[in-house]
């Protein structure tokens, strides 16, 4: 795949034909372009008869382009789908077009424009890296990857059972059709896997035969004499429809379940006391990123985890309460960080800003000495709404888990007397600080944070070590940060070190929080030593989403969709090498491995 940015990206021809400047030639005909979409593609994949009875189907592009060919499918599926069937599309482009550009092009087809038009709503930036679109009016989601194609297939999970290849001519872009491209291709194949292209090279025909694909030649549509039609021997297997307990009830558990649920599964939730009784339960959360200028695969994770949470929330009623947070300077070395950070080209144009003191004083209403980092996509949440709409309409027992055994192939949940509250294939311990107990084998540690509330004029969000942020009749603001601690007393010192800490930075936010009608509160939150979350299977059948720290609200969204396909055996909408860093197999979290457990696990 070229990367010549010197020429332009899209231009129009007099026939209003979008045309690519990088590889000269135009993305679709005006004339019969959709037509052969869905003759080369749609029907050279045997849609709709290959989805006939099937529950989860996965579709695969090299080359996004336009959307013309995804919005097709989703036209197609929409008349088409089984009864309760879900879509999984994965496309891949190096060089993505703006909603605009995009909205021109499919404007060419008006009976597409219901497929279309949400499509284009939910356009991603066009940042390196893993989108996630959701589009729940087709039960469909798209992951779209911009980058290299070489890359994106070893850095997708999922397994295809059809393959659009559209990139542009192997004459004109020679490395979407590679051997490493096609080797990629096979990989992410799931048998019976059908694959459809325009073009017949022979190096095309070559590279898919040789790496098991049974190669047809076809006719073309319109001008083109032949196109190509291939298929991977085997049959596609079952998708598993395991009964799965979940263990916790705060962001991590509510996001597992969302996720689950979004997959067709039906989870049960167990909660000691109630949703967002641990560090969940605050009156706000914010979703913020963890920043970091010399690690590329940390910001990265963030921030495709802020991504995904801020259009999450977006969707949930009444869960979010205010949109951009203020980081301020911790430390002296943080204002030589911030331009670094915010030219990152993980986020998206305009996401992260260095703010003067001037515009920092705007913000707050109030002068300081520096400027910060403006972090635009950042939100205020409600969690109390984000738990019940995400815990919404699972079957949930009260009663707190304190072991857990396996027996042939199934997990028992005992209580503290032993009495077995119940049994699932698939357990997910999302219990927080819990967690440990339950999980002993892993290392995690606690941090006790308190954080105190006024009812007063609300206040902006801003973060520098301490924080504050907007409530629904006021702010709240703090927190402390005892390592070791496990006490859930509130305790006046942490009240008096959470007010001293916002004057220090703040005083007249501090002077009307001294003013106000008070609350406190004081939770457990799991750590790493690494501060990085961890994700996957832990024995089999055992799952875990922990060690979140003070980061929950921003990357527990990503990580239960990821933990979500893992247990289901669907695509992740999480990179390869970014899962590998959350791995609960990584050293920080389990320095010795753990044996299988044969007929019983203490965990």
């Amino acid at each position: 795949m070229t990367t010549d940015d010197a020429s332009p990206h899209l231009t129009w021809t007099d026939d209003d034909e979008p045309r690519s400047g990088r590889f000269g030639d135009v993305y679709f005909s005006r004339d019969d372009g959709l037509a052969e979409t869905r003759a080369v593609f749609l029907q050279g994949c045997g849609l709709p008869e290959a989805w006939t009875d099937r529950q989860a189907f996965t579709v695969a592009e090299l080359g996004f382009g336009t959307g013309l060919n995804i919005v097709a499918l989703l036209d197609l599926w929409r008349r088409t789908r089984p009864v309760g069937g879900r879509l999984h599309i994965f496309s891949i482009e190096g060089f993505p077009l703006t909603a605009q550009e995009a909205a021109r092009a499919l404007s060419a087809w008006p009976e597409l424009a219901e497929a279309a038009a949400p499509l284009i709503k939910a356009w991603p930036a066009a940042t390196p890296g893993f989108h996630r679109i959701d589009l729940p009016m087709f039960d469909a989601v798209l992951d779209l990857a911009i980058g290299d194609a070489a890359w994106a297939l070893t850095q997708w999970s999922g397994q295809a059972d059809a393959w659009f290849l559209d990139g542009f001519s192997p004459a004109l872009n020679p490395g979407m059709w590679s051997a490493e491209v096609l080797g990629g291709v096979a990989a992410r194949s799931a048998p019976g896997a059908r694959l459809a292209t325009f073009t017949v090279a022979g190096a095309v025909r070559r590279g898919l035969a040789e790496r098991g694909f049974v190669v047809d030649k076809r006719p073309g549509h319109g001008r083109k004499r032949e196109r190509l039609e291939a298929r991977l021997p085997g049959e596609a297997p079952p998708s598993p429809e395991p009964r799965v307990a979940v263990i916790g009830a705060g962001v991590a558990g509510a996001a597992t379940v969302r996720a689950l649920a979004a997959l067709g599964a039906r989870p049960v939730v167990f909660e000691a006391e109630r949703p967002g009784a641990g560090a969940s339960g605050f009156p706000v959360g914010l979703a913020t990123p963890r920043l970091d200028v010399g690690d590329k695969g940390v910001a990265a994770l963030y921030a495709q985890a802020l991504e995904r949470a801020g259009d999450l929330y977006d969707q949930t009623s009444d869960a979010v309460i205010a949109t951009g947070v203020l980081q301020l300077a911790q430390a002296p070395r943080d204002l030589a960080r911030f331009p670094k950070i915010a030219a990152q080209p993980v986020w998206p144009e305009g996401a992260m800003t260095v703010a003067d003191a001037a515009a920092a004083e705007a913000w707050l209403g109030e002068p300081v000495s520096d400027g910060g980092l403006m972090m635009r996509d950042a939100r205020v949440v409600r969690p109390t709404a984000v738990l019940e709409a995400w815990l919404d309409g699972a079957e949930r027992h009260a009663g707190q888990v304190a072991d857990l055994r396996r027996e042939g192939d199934v997990w028992h949940l005992f209580d503290a007397q032993g009495r077995r509250l119940a049994e699932a294939e698939t357990v997910v311990v999302a219990a927080g600080w819990g967690t440990a107990s339950l999980l002993d084998q892993l290392s995690l540690s606690p941090v006790r944070g308190q954080a105190d509330w006024v009812e007063a004029t609300a206040a902006p969000a801003v973060a520098w070590g301490g924080y504050a942020a907007p409530t629904a009749d006021g702010f709240l603001y703090g927190a402390t940060h005892r390592r070791g601690d496990t006490s859930l007393d509130a305790r006046d010192d942490d009240s008096a070190a959470n007010l001293a800490t916002l004057a220090a930075r703040l005083p007249r936010l501090a002077a009307r929080a001294g003013a106000g009608v008070r609350g406190r509160r004081a939770a457990v939150r799991a750590t790493t030593a690494d501060r990085l979350p961890v994700v996957g299977r832990v024995a089999e059948g055992l799952y875990v989403l922990g060690g979140l720290g003070s980061r929950g609200f921003c990357i527990a969204p990503l990580l239960a969709e990821h933990l979500a396909a893992t247990i289901l055996r669907r695509p992740s909408p999480l990179r390869v090498d970014l899962a590998a860093r959350v791995s609960p197999d990584r050293s920080a979290i389990r320095p010795k491995p753990l044996a299988e457990p044969s007929s019983q696990a203490q965990d």
